[in-house]
């Protein structure tokens, strides 16, 4: 990974004027996200995750920020398909802990509400709660899209399930605050630039993002990821996916911790690549603070 071409990342002064694309409207989850991961920086809203990413290949913003995962929901649909194929380079990672807003119009109350308008994925992990409401979920295309909607409605019978800044900027009450199933509601986002900008071996915990695809022979994925059992290399993520909808091409999504030029992981990737078709390093970027305290809480339970 030597003789790349990488770009500096911003410092807190020049983030007040960057842009960062997202999918979603204003007061979405990823808009706060873009707020938490840049301060000060201007966040742009995307019809589509096709949209957010294309934002940062025509210039229009210089990062996207994009929701990879939640720790109840699981993995976002679309996204392990779209990444290849955008030509962007994962450049960090932030965690998200995802607060779930029940959200009406003046005048709505828990017992005026029939539905609950939000993105799948919210609806998914606010479940339980939904049901104890009585509430029927009704999917839409993302949770502060459904908040405007709400608003414009100005049905007391119609919910939003969204964040506390989505009731500030359509102005909604909470009904019922933080209504997520578990507190661990996480979500992990992937932050993309059109230049890679990989950290160094010494920069801290680094965490390698790779796509593989493995021969079409007998035992070829057993094979492909022995070199990282034998080397030593902790593998945090693996996750298959068809390619172009055939079923006997099926692509691998991994993260494993340590910098490809680490000799461990460079040796499990030259391993990986006996047995692999293809392999491409999506990045190699700083672990994100949040690994290391859930690992910590996980111990301590």
């Amino acid at each position: 990974m030597t003789d790349r071409k990488t770009e500096p990342a911003p410092t807190r002064d020049a983030m007040r004027g960057l842009r960062v694309s997202y999918q979603g409207e204003p007061g979405a989850n990823s808009h706060l996200a873009c707020n938490e991961f840049f301060p000060s920086c201007t966040a742009i809203p995307c019809a589509t995750f096709e949209d957010a990413l294309a934002a940062v290949k025509t210039g229009d913003a210089r990062y996207a920020m994009i929701p990879i995962e939640n720790s109840v929901a699981g993995r976002v649909a679309d996204i392990h398909h779209l990444l290849p194929g955008a030509g962007l380079h994962i450049i960090g990672e932030h965690f998200l802990r995802v607060r779930h807003q029940l959200l009406g119009v003046p005048g709505a109350t828990l017992s005026t509400v029939k539905k609950a308008l939000s993105h799948t994925q919210a609806l998914g992990q606010c479940r339980n709660t939904l049901r104890q409401l009585n509430i029927q979920p009704v999917p839409e295309a993302d949770t502060a899209g459904s908040a405007r909607i709400v608003s414009e409605a100005n049905d007391p019978s119609l919910a939003a399930i969204a964040s506390s800044l989505a009731a500030e900027i359509y102005g909604l009450k909470i009904l019922k605050a933080d209504i997520e199933d578990e507190q661990h509601n996480t979500t992990r986002f992937l932050v993309l630039a059109s230049s890679p900008d990989h950290a160094k071996p010494d920069d801290g915990p680094i965490v390698t993002t790779f796509i593989f695809r493995v021969r079409n022979v007998p035992a070829a994925l057993y094979k492909a990821m022995g070199g990282f059992a034998t080397n030593g290399v902790n593998m945090t993520k693996l996750e298959s996916y068809q390619l172009n909808g055939r079923f006997v091409a099926t692509m691998f999504y991994a993260d494993v911790e340590g910098h490809p030029d680490d000799p461990a992981v460079a040796r499990a990737l030259e391993e990986l690549g006996f047995f692999s078709t293809e392999v491409h390093i999506l990045g190699a970027y700083k672990a994100s603070p949040y690994r290391q305290q859930a690992n910590k809480a996980g111990s301590a339970d």
